[in-house]
C-alpha cells in the first residue's frame, strides 16, 4: 500500500479549520469526535514542522545575508 502524500502547509491548515467547524457540530458522535481530533493533531503537527522548518530558512538566510554585508 502506497504512503500517504503529506499534504501542503495551505491544504493541511484548510483541513483543519475543516475539523473544527465540525467538531463544533452538535450532532457530532463521540467516535467521529475522536477521529476528527486524531487527524487534527496530525495536521497540526505538519503545520508546526513546516512553520519551524520555514523559520530555521530564514534565520540562515539573514546569517549569511547579514555576514556578507559586514565584509
Amino acid at each position: 500500500m502506497p504512503k500517504k502524500e503529506r499534504p501542503t502547509f495551505e491544504e493541511a491548515l484548510e483541513k483543519l479549520e475543516t475539523i473544527v467547524e465540525q467538531l463544533g457540530e452538535k450532532d457530532i458522535t463521540l467516535e467521529k469526535s475522536v477521529e476528527l481530533y486524531e487527524e487534527g493533531l496530525r495536521l497540526s503537527k505538519i503545520c508546526t514542522e513546516t512553520l519551524e522548518q520555514a523559520t530555521l530558512k530564514i534565520e540562515q538566510i539573514d546569517r549569511v545575508s547579514g555576514s556578507s554585508n559586514n565584509d
